[in-house]
This record gives structure tokens, C-alpha cells and sequence, in this order.
């Protein structure tokens, strides 16, 4: 009676196209992250996480 209707409201249908932008945007960074913390330069500095393993995990 009062309260939530009967009407279904669509959520996934108009949003899916900035679900899917947000993981491709998510790949890439994670993609430019791994290429830059494997370089010559950070792999020589000492606030690099991945110096401690001596060297990147790719």
C-alpha cells in the first residue's frame, strides 16, 4: 500500500556503459602502474614496494 511500488525501476540498462568504462579506465591504470614501478629509475629507489623483492612482479 504505502511505502515501495510495484514499479520496476531500471538500474542496470542505463548504467551499463559507465560500468564498463570504469573497469576499462581500472585495466588501464593498473596496466601504466605495472610498466612504471618496473622501470630502471624505480627500481633503484628505496619507497618502491616491489625494490624490497628486487624488482617488479612482472
Amino acid at each position: 500500500m504505502f511505502g515501495l511500488r510495484a514499479y520496476s525501476t531500471p538500474i542496470l540498462r542505463p548504467m551499463w556503459p559507465f560500468l564498463a568504462a570504469g573497469g576499462i579506465v581500472f585495466y588501464g591504470v593498473n596496466v601504466l602502474q605495472d610498466k612504471l614501478v618496473s622501470t630502471p629509475e624505480a627500481k633503484q629507489d628505496p619507497k618502491n614496494p616491489y625494490a624490497l623483492k628486487g624488482g617488479a612482479a612482472h
